[in-house]
């Protein structure tokens, strides 16, 4: 579904639905929303993380943490959270911890998200075009990545920490 169409639910402060917009105008307009972040963890501690398309309507080109995206009108953070894993990485159900959940906003953005950690160790399949670029690092090798590289803010003020006492 494009941008165009793609509906989106608008939240107040206490992430309580006040509206329903396109996807479009909740970019244009900078409106408040959900989202949901999963992070991918193999069965040895390391991390998927992946570098996004230059075309994605924010943050284009930027490192990644997690799958995750937009949770669409009237969807549970739960079911986008699977719905992301499968559009983004093809990965099929699989148990989602629950890590926790957060406000973040920015120039960019404004949303309420919710994180969780999925462990997978593949196989993986990248069909819709988001992803541009994939690796999988231990706790070491993301600190000296994200020295040289831009990561999604997101995803590094929220679930950055949660991540952490799993390594």
């Amino acid at each position: 579904m494009g941008s165009e169409t793609e509906l989106v639910d608008v939240v107040d402060d206490d992430d309580r639905v006040v509206a329903t917009v396109t996807r479009a105008t909740m970019r244009a307009r900078r409106l408040q929303h959900r989202a949901v972040s999963i992070a991918v963890m193999s069965s040895d501690r390391r991390l998927l993380v992946h570098r996004r398309a230059g075309d994605k309507d924010v943050w284009p080109g930027m490192w990644d943490l997690a799958a995750g995206g937009v949770v669409g009108a009237g969807e549970s953070y739960e079911l986008a959270a699977h719905r992301e894993l499968a559009e983004e990485l093809g990965v099929g159900p699989v148990h989602l911890h629950h890590l926790g959940a957060g406000r973040f906003v920015d120039e960019s953005v404004r949303l309420f998200g919710r994180s969780y950690l999925a462990v997978h160790d593949g196989p993986f399949t990248f069909t819709d075009g988001e992803i541009a670029e994939v690796r999988w690092v231990n706790a070491a090798e993301l600190q000296a990545l994200m020295m040289t590289e831009q990561f999604v803010p997101d995803s590094v003020e929220l679930l950055l920490p949660l991540l952490l006492p799993f390594w």
